[in-house]
């Protein structure tokens, strides 16, 4: 896990990508992230590490649910629409390794995933399931 001294605060103005650039915004319609900020920002609190900005996928879908985490029915009650294929999320990076090694992972967009998913994910399987690689 990062120290919490390697983590940005709420705002993360300096937060960094996995490729070492600034962090890009993941979505915001649906509006995601730790901070509910469009980023894939994170803090010490956030034990999930919700830093994996990851496209949505019916099969990714099912499986999230299949493991106790629904992701695509609405929660008007928390401000939360329900996830569709195609949309971007910010996914903590253990229920992305999770995901692949299910043979379920999400394709990923390195430039708004937060570096310190490569506590938990490595750069090269980010890479491989990458949207954004030229």
């Amino acid at each position: 896990m990062p120290r919490d001294g390697d983590l940005p605060r709420r705002g993360g103005g300096g937060a960094r990508n996995v490729l070492g650039g600034p962090l890009a915004p993941c979505s915001f319609q649906p509006l995601t992230g730790w901070f509910r900020d469009g980023c894939c920002n994170t803090e010490p609190g956030d034990v999930g590490l919700h830093t994996v900005c990851a496209v949505m996928t019916e099969r990714f879908l099912a499986f999230s649910k299949a493991r106790g985490n629904d992701l695509s029915t609405p929660r008007p009650e928390f401000g939360f629409p329900g996830l569709k294929p195609g949309d971007r999320w910010c996914l903590c990076a253990a229920r992305w390794q999770e995901a692949l090694e299910a043979g379920e992972a999400p394709r990923v967009v390195l430039a708004a995933t937060h570096a310190a998913s490569l506590s938990v994910c490595s750069l090269e399987d980010l890479k491989a399931y990458a949207i954004d690689l030229a």
